[in-house]
């Protein structure tokens, strides 16, 4: 099961009708999910072990460090196969709200991956159109890994984790939980691997807030551990798994933006 969160397009953002970036330098400023990227630079659409696809979203942009990262987990990936990683959104130009998908990716720090690889550029292209996903790593019902889940699959992401700009990565309750069961040795990289919703067919990458963007405003850390702990199974109990019966909340005002990026939106 796919889990999305979606922002309506009864409120579109301002920021998707920014098609260009911004010139000068880069500087990933607030936070992922209230914040924008000024000087952002271009995810190539292809490269070494990887195809970026749907690029017709105008979401290829990233912060340097991002961008890096993915080259080098493509360049990683080429080692052991012929086949591509996909690359799916980073940030839009100018990062800020997108006006559908995602309420994070606006610092140009995150991007998602995809954990099925193509054969080609062409074939991830032709195979996967916009509301055409690659299939769940995640059995129906959501407790165990599919036939799909491979040594491709684990390798990107611990590749992934344990690249030294990564902060965080967001996986499915189940994939975290079976590389729980099935690590051995020096397992301090699952630490960085944080159970989600969805999640079970992407994965979720988030850099850390990069030197020479002191506007950037980093995530708390996570308890120390590998998060094998009571924290992983509550995911998997009745309370994490029933829709609350309880009224719904009123929505928390959404906090205004960064003065810098409102000097950033206004640029021409």
């Amino acid at each position: 099961m796919v889990w999305l969160v979606v922002v309506s397009m009864a409120q579109a953002s301002p920021w998707a009708e920014v098609a260009t970036t911004t010139p000068g330098p880069t500087a990933a400023i607030g936070s992922p999910a209230n914040g924008c990227l000024a000087g952002a630079r271009p995810l190539p659409a292809t490269g070494t072990g990887f195809v970026s696809i749907r690029r017709h979203r105008n979401r290829y942009y990233g912060h340097p460090d991002t961008v890096r990262l993915v080259q080098d987990l493509g360049r990683a990936l080429s080692k052991r196969t012929h086949e591509l990683m996909m690359v799916g959104d980073l940030s839009q130009p100018r990062g800020g709200l997108m006006s559908s998908m995602h309420r994070s990716h606006q610092n140009g720090m995150d991007v998602d991956i995809w954990f099925r690889l193509a054969g080609s550029a062409r074939s991830a292209n032709d195979r996967y159109p916009e509301g055409r996903h690659p299939g769940s790593m995640v059995t129906p019902g959501g407790f165990d890994l599919s036939g799909d889940w491979g040594e491709h699959q684990r390798f990107l992401l611990k590749a992934s984790a344990d690249h030294p700009r990564v902060d965080r990565i967001f996986v499915n309750p189940a994939i975290k939980r079976a590389l729980c069961r099935s690590e051995r040795g020096d397992r301090s990289w699952l630490r960085k691997l944080r159970p989600w919703w969805g999640h079970d067919a992407h994965f979720h990458v988030r850099l850390r807030c990069p030197k020479g963007s002191p506007r950037c405003k980093q995530q708390p850390p996570f308890p120390a551990g590998d998060g094998c702990d009571q924290s992983l199974a509550w995911w998997f109990s009745e309370e994490a798994r029933t829709p609350s019966k309880q009224p719904k909340k009123k929505k928390k005002t959404r906090p205004p933006i960064p003065a810098a990026c409102k000097v950033l939106l206004s640029k021409p």
